[in-house]
């Protein structure tokens, strides 16, 4: 069964807790603080490979887990990392967030790490100091990240067949390669894209057969909608067009404006155009059907093909081998040319500098600070202690956001929110 769409739950490993120990051994007075850090949570890491062609797996299997850091124990013993879940996606395979793409899996082996596991707490070995020799407190793991993921399947292909329904595609397809798709003589025998690799020569050619296309197709009439997304990433696309049709220029144009209205870069792929079912056509008839399109598409190549009598198959096969070349070598000239200029200098802010922005936002009933830096300390501070919690307002002290929220008007008891937390800004 083929599937290209799926949602699935995806959530990181939370870190592993700190460890709250002192050393207890004979002959040893006051041997101080050895509570360990806790183990960093486990990343879900996404592979693109060759051998899956469908998304159906995560139909069945929507949650995806990694496994959580293991706390922190005694004698400065650091907790278990959690172990990363890497997860097998079939090359083409877009990675969502939100509406937003977050990675491009295109290349066999490819990996993305999805989402990021927590950090792991500091141990109340950490905080040992001059002026605290017995600390009573350790950090909290942080949560890894936790997000529903749309996963959407692209094909990756060499060649894309396009054209309306009955048109020849899937016959074609059968004839020139391994696959075996269903073909009947009626509209929308496929329902599915189809793969299949057509051998010429010394090389070979994928093939994606896709689903008809209509009139309307680009804005949800008919099957179109659901697998243009297919024909973006084929490097020539093949329209097919019933020699018998009454008016061939006009479902050649019809079929060019539908991919112009998915997306404009489809009307700059490089193309040719097959007119099929030529078995039952005397040369006269094919060259006028020819003409009529040849008036329209000027540039594109016209062949006249039958899959029932194999005319002009290999000849259409080694013209888009040689398309599908041209367009290869021009990409990568391309690809050569970005990477020339990726040296210039940019001047942006760093990521630590970044990190250590914070603002104070007033709120009807509190007040609300953001930041990167101190939402992490946030995340790691243990509300129920009281050492912990006085270690972050000392950490706001240092980093000018106490003297602010003062300035701003908050008191001892007055609420203050970092990211899910809520405390006071003094000791009560």
């Amino acid at each position: 069964m083929f599937v290209d769409t799926a949602k699935v739950s995806v959530k990181a490993g939370k870190g592993g807790n700190g460890a709250v120990s002192f050393r207890h051994e004979i002959y040893v007075d006051k041997g101080g603080p050895d509570g360990g850090d806790g183990g960093r949570g486990g990343d879900v890491i996404f592979r693109a490979t060759k051998d899956l062609n469908t998304l159906l797996k995560f139909r069945y299997k929507p949650e995806l887990t990694a496994k959580d850091g293991q706390p922190g124990s005694k004698r400065n013993k650091r907790g278990k990392s959690g172990e990363d879940l890497v997860v097998e996606v079939p090359v083409g395979t877009v990675v969502k967030r939100d509406g937003e793409v977050m990675f491009d899996l295109d290349k066999d082996g490819e990996e993305a790490v999805v989402a990021t596991g927590g950090d792991g707490g500091f141990g109340n070995a950490h905080f040992k100091s001059s002026t605290r020799q017995t600390p009573r407190m350790a950090e909290l793991g942080e949560p890894g990240d936790e997000f529903e993921a749309e996963l959407e399947l692209k094909l990756l292909a060499d060649v894309g067949l396009v054209g309306f329904p009955n048109a020849g595609k899937s016959t074609f397809l059968s004839v020139v390669s391994n696959a075996r798709p269903e073909i009947a003589d009626y509209e929308f025998t496929t329902l599915t894209p189809n793969l299949g690799v057509a051998d010429i020569d010394s090389s070979s050619l994928l093939i994606a057969d896709i689903p008809g296309l209509i009139e309307g197709a680009s804005e949800g009439r008919g099957l179109g909608d659901q697998f243009l997304r297919h024909v973006e990433r084929t490097a020539v696309l093949l329209h097919m067009i019933d020699a018998y049709s009454d008016d061939p220029a006009k479902k050649y144009q019809t079929i060019r404006r539908e991919l112009a209205n998915y997306s404009t870069e489809l009307t700059e792929r490089p193309e040719m155009v097959a007119l099929t079912k030529c078995e039952g056509l005397d040369d006269e008839m094919i060259a006028m059907q020819s003409t009529a399109i040849q008036q329209v598409a000027p540039a594109a190549k016209v062949i006249a093909i039958s899959s029932k009598t194999h005319d002009g198959i290999t000849d259409l096969l080694r013209l888009l081998q040689q398309e599908v070349r041209d367009y290869r070598d021009a990409e990568l000239d391309k690809l050569q040319v970005e990477d020339q200029t990726e040296g210039l200098p940019v001047i942006s802010l760093t990521s630590e500098e970044s990190a250590d922005t914070w603002s104070v936002e007033v709120e009807e009933d509190g007040f609300r600070v953001r930041g990167d830096k101190i939402e992490k300390f946030a995340r790691r501070t243990d509300f129920d202690n009281y050492e912990a919690v006085n270690r972050l307002r000392d950490i706001m002290r240092k980093l000018g956001i106490y003297h602010e929220l003062v300035r701003r008007g908050a008191l001892g008891d007055s609420l203050i929110r970092i990211g899910n937390s809520e405390f006071s800004l003094t000791e009560q």
